[in-house]
């Protein structure tokens, strides 16, 4: 099988290593470069062409996270970004360019040990999805009257786990269902929201982009 070719940015060295040998006990994964900057990670990210690059949305020098990461996504669009942030309202998320940019995961620095959800992100995040970390997700509650508040719970529930990235067999696992009731959710979600005719894909990144249009924070 072939292995998703990783840069890893941070610029807090003893976190960087962490993250690396997290990310290089997955056997599907290969951290082929790493920066501590953000004008060393675009360069690298031009030499290496990795799948998918993991920032840290804080760094120090003249470019932060975000900035090297949309200057990453334009000149290869086709590379994921996932960002580590310690910030989980739904502000820093929505700071993001999530719609005209596919390929973006946002994930908790505290989520990093978790092998299980940094892989569903980094995969999700190559395969052009947008994904929220599992904190975020919980954070967040539908708000009155729209689109996601329209939606019964059990779809609101597979909402959340779409956004989490989940596959249709993952979730399935998750609610103990059927992968065949797990897919008429998804069908009935895509419907309410309008998405029924987009292909898969484009349909949860925008099913995703909807549920943090319609959500807001539950402190809120």
């Amino acid at each position: 099988m072939e292995k998703t070719r990783l840069v890893v940015v941070d610029d807090e060295a003893l976190f960087r290593e962490m993250l690396v040998r997290t990310l290089s006990a997955e056997p599907g994964l290969e951290v082929v470069g790493v920066a501590g900057d953000g004008e060393t990670a675009v360069s690298l990210a031009r030499e290496k062409r990795p799948d998918v690059v993991i920032m840290d949305i804080e760094l120090s020098g003249e470019m932060d996270g975000i900035t090297a990461a949309l200057e990453i996504k334009r000149e290869m669009p086709q590379t994921g970004v996932v960002i580590l942030s310690v910030h989980s309202e739904r502000r820093y998320v929505t700071s993001l360019p999530l719609d005209e940019i596919q390929g973006w995961g946002y994930l908790l620095k505290q989520t990093v040990p978790d092998l299980a959800t940094i892989v569903r992100t980094i995969e999700g995040s190559k395969a052009g999805m947008v994904v929220l970390d599992p904190a975020v997700v919980a954070g967040l509650r539908p708000k009155q009257g729209s689109a996601v508040a329209r939606l019964n719970p059990r779809h609101q529930e597979v909402l959340e786990l779409l956004a989490q990235g989940y596959s249709n067999a993952a979730i399935a696992l998750q609610l103990k269902l059927s992968r065949k009731s797990v897919e008429t959710y998804i069908n009935a979600i895509y419907q309410e929201l309008h998405l029924s005719h987009e292909p898969d894909i484009h349909a949860r990144v925008k099913a995703t982009l909807i549920y943090l249009e319609s959500s807001k924070s539950r402190q809120g």
